[in-house]
């Protein structure tokens, strides 16, 4: 496929989609470009197992994400799969997380523990680390090195003491006792820290390396191995990683420097000022059934979740995506210029200001002494309007806009098949590099947009399949099913509705809402 081109020859994560655009499988590759290539090679599916074959049958399109080094791939891998719990992993579809170092300094004698969770609780943490076994090894050489205690009590005593002997095989300053001082033991759990933090690592690794080298040199192999194997625990363990944490919602990848990817856009796209706040709309429509749409808010870069929004399209009957992005470009930006002329009350009727500069000066200015509820209504239009798809759904969205006053606001159309953009007024589409953070920043919001309009379409759609139910319950007509479900809400609801409680919807009588219950209890596995 064209897109498998563009793929770079780099360690990094990738995400397969099915037709509905849900994940099916995540995994990460040393090499990108020659790991996916493996799934789109007609000779290999026929070697691999049933499995692998059932999941090359369903990939309808792939993302990448691209990392420094191989732990940072195997920690992404692990966060996305307990995201998004794809069928076709089975890895990482626990709870179970990367192991991490914690260090309360607030202790009289501070020590390194391992754990799984980062707590709110004052203490220090480092990591996650992808390696375990590397981890611990590196911890055990740290707290010798530098004699740390490793004993369970928080303040030892002499009682203690007498079962430890650490500090007799020298492998611990023994600060219980007073060996040290407790000044002199924070510093040494410092300089561990600093170690742990990746500084002076190099100049370490350097050493042990040359006393490995002199310990093959004196044929002392034992030794020399020994070395070698700490040198590779140690490289494994402090390599520079990124920890990837989830978000308010841990669906959307978020990049290392989001407002760099924001600016970088604004010179793509020749703005004058960069898109801190961008729109995208999506349409989602498969049959004739439920056509919907979705709108989703980033802002700096990562998403505004609360401001996400889903419509039903009610003025087509069908497909037909140019006048369901009409309407729904339509009803979000009517309706923002309607709430900002609330706000600004009897003086919207004697402005000369066009809405769109109405609305910027609302936005620049401090908003006057009104009612909690009106300064709630006020929503500031966004910098940057996306529309998925090509000419003519940018081309139904400006006419939309101009109707509507808002002709100069920024948007712009990205289609998917080559991640052109479309312009107005620009004949020929603009096609960013791959690597650029600019493009995958606008991948990001239209990835969104498809996953948040598809969620939409799939519960219409379960909720149409369980209202159907209704249509074989002997004694309900149309007409009834809809007066049930206007007063119930749902399936669900009427489910839990005794008989007296149905019987008191008008036209339902005492037997046809006993005949209802029975019914569905009956028919409660569907």
């Amino acid at each position: 496929m064209a897109k498998l081109r563009d793929v770079p020859h780099t360690p990094g994560v990738y995400v397969m989609r099915d037709r509905l655009n849900s994940v099916i499988y995540v995994g990460k590759a040393r090499d990108l470009r020659k790991r996916l290539s493996n799934y789109f090679t007609p000779a290999r599916s026929k070697l691999v197992d049933r499995k692998t074959r059932a999941l090359i049958a369903s990939i309808w399109d792939f993302d990448i994400h691209e990392v420094r080094n191989e732990p940072e791939s195997l920690l992404l891998e692990g966060k996305l799969i307990k995201e998004f719990r794809p069928k076709y992993n089975i890895s990482f579809r626990d709870d179970k997380r990367f192991l991490m170092v914690r260090v309360n300094l607030q202790d009289d004698f501070p020590k390194f523990t391992l754990t799984r969770m980062k707590r709110d609780d004052g203490a220090r943490y480092f990591g996650p680390f992808a390696h375990s076994g590397a981890l611990r090894t590196t911890l055990n050489w740290l707290n010798k090195k530098f004699g740390l205690r490793v004993c369970r009590p928080i303040r030892p005593d002499e009682q203690d003491y007498k079962h430890c002997s650490n500090d007799i095989i020298k492998n611990c300053c023994a600060p219980c006792i007073g060996r040290v001082s407790v000044e002199e033991y924070r510093q040494r759990m410092e300089q561990a820290c600093s170690f742990l933090d990746g500084k002076g690592t190099k100049d370490l690794v350097s050493l042990l390396e040359e006393e490995m080298q002199k310990a093959a040199m004196k044929l002392d192999f034992e030794k020399a191995a020994e070395l070698r194997d700490m040198v590779e625990d140690l490289k494994k363990t402090l390599s520079p990683t990124r920890s990837f944490q989830r978000g308010a919602r841990a669906k959307v990848i978020s990049t290392l420097d989001p407002m760099a990817d924001v600016k970088e856009l604004q010179e793509a796209l020749g703005l004058g000022k960069p898109p801190l706040v961008m729109e995208c709309f999506d349409i989602a429509n498969i049959g004739t059934a439920h056509c919907v749409a979705s709108m989703v808010r980033f802002k700096d870069g990562t998403p505004d979740n609360a401001n996400y929004r889903r419509y039903r399209i009610r003025a087509v009957t069908g497909q037909n995506d140019f006048i369901s992005m009409a309407e729904v470009i339509r009803r979000r930006f009517s309706r923002i210029l309607l709430e900002g002329r609330e706000v600004m009350g009897e003086e919207a009727d004697y402005s000369q200001e066009t809405p769109l500069e109405m609305m910027r000066r609302l936005e620049s200015a401090k908003l006057p002494e009104l009612p909690p509820e009106k300064k709630k209504k006020f929503v500031r239009l966004p910098d940057l309007v996306i529309v998925d798809g090509g000419k003519g759904q940018l081309g139904m969205a400006m006419k939309e806009l101009q109707r509507l006053g808002l002709s100069d606001l920024p948007i712009i159309g990205l289609a998917k098949e080559r991640e052109e953009i479309y312009r107005p007024h620009e004949p020929d589409p603009l096609v960013l590099p791959h690597e650029m953070g600019a493009l995958k920043l606008l991948q990001r919001i239209r990835d969104e947009a498809h996953r948040w309009a598809n969620g939409y379409h799939q519960l219409l759609l379960g909720k149409r399949v369980e209202e159907s139910l209704l249509d074989d319950c002997p004694g309900v007509s149309q007409a009834r099913k809809a007066t049930l479900l206007k007063k119930f809400g749902s399936v669900a609801r009427l489910r839990k509705a005794t008989p007296e409680e149905i019987a008191k919807v008008p036209g339902i009588s005492s037997t046809l809402a006993e005949t209802i219950v029975d019914f569905l209890v009956s028919r409660g596995g569907e």
